[in-house]
């Protein structure tokens, strides 16, 4: 009997065409991008591009946790430069002062490892922060940059991959902080409370810095795209 509710097989059909799709016009644009079907393949992939001895800095990215390559670095002995390194019970390891000068840290790293908000299927990688520690990176400072995103963040284009930020992204993580941090400064965000972006002026506003990565301009190497079959992240 055919099982009707169960669509697994379409949908990794339908993330592994919009992933190539967006493969193939990232290497258009000088970024390096590959596809695996699940986690297990693009951890294979991340592991294999980050050299032996080298000082890897990571952003923070709930697909990168969710891949499990942090855990495979340590067993390798690698030093991970972090600066939202959090203790057992959720909080942040790290003073104010502290998290700055690791942030600073993160652009002399061989590579930095980190997710994405949104890609494009003209293969664009968008990407929002609340302080720019994430994004800073991403384009500048270390000789190799690594991504790691769930085709469930493929989308049309730049207009959508915002949409998708503000819209899904933010909100979301806002009420993470909220949930699993106790984290009270984002308690009264409009986003949180409705859902929704309102554009707001709120202190704690988690979308401030947006960096659109259009391509580079060298065939360098620097910047490679692990696309996964999958929904990851936020």
């Amino acid at each position: 009997m055919i099982d009707e509710t169960d669509i697994r097989q379409e949908k990794a059909l339908y993330f592994e065409y919009r992933s190539k799709m967006a493969i193939k016009n990232f290497q258009r644009r000088n970024i390096n991008a590959f596809y695996a079907p699940d986690i297990e393949g693009a951890r294979k992939l991340v592991l294999d591009m980050v050299p032996p001895g080298a000082v890897v800095a990571r952003g923070d990215s709930i697909t990168v946790d969710q891949v499990g390559i942090i855990e495979e670095l340590a067993k390798r002995g690698q030093k991970v430069i972090y600066p939202l390194e959090r203790n057992p019970d959720g909080g942040i390891k790290f003073s104010k002062e502290e998290r700055k000068k690791i942030s600073r840290q993160c652009f002399s790293a061989d590579v930095f490892l980190t997710g994405s908000n949104a890609v494009t299927l003209d293969g664009k990688l968008v990407s929002t922060d609340g302080g720019g520690n994430r994004v800073g990176p991403m384009i500048f400072g270390p000789d190799k940059v690594i991504v790691v995103a769930g085709a469930n963040k493929v989308v049309k284009d730049v207009d959508a991959a915002l949409d998708r930020i503000h819209n899904i992204a933010a909100p979301m993580n806002a009420r993470r902080h909220l949930l699993k941090h106790e984290s009270d400064q984002f308690a009264d965000l409009p986003c949180v409370l409705t859902g929704t972006c309102a554009d707001c002026y709120h202190p704690s506003r988690l979308c401030r810095i947006t960096v659109i990565i259009e391509g580079t301009m060298t065939k360098s190497g620097r910047i490679n795209v692990v696309l996964v079959g999958q929904e990851l992240g936020l």
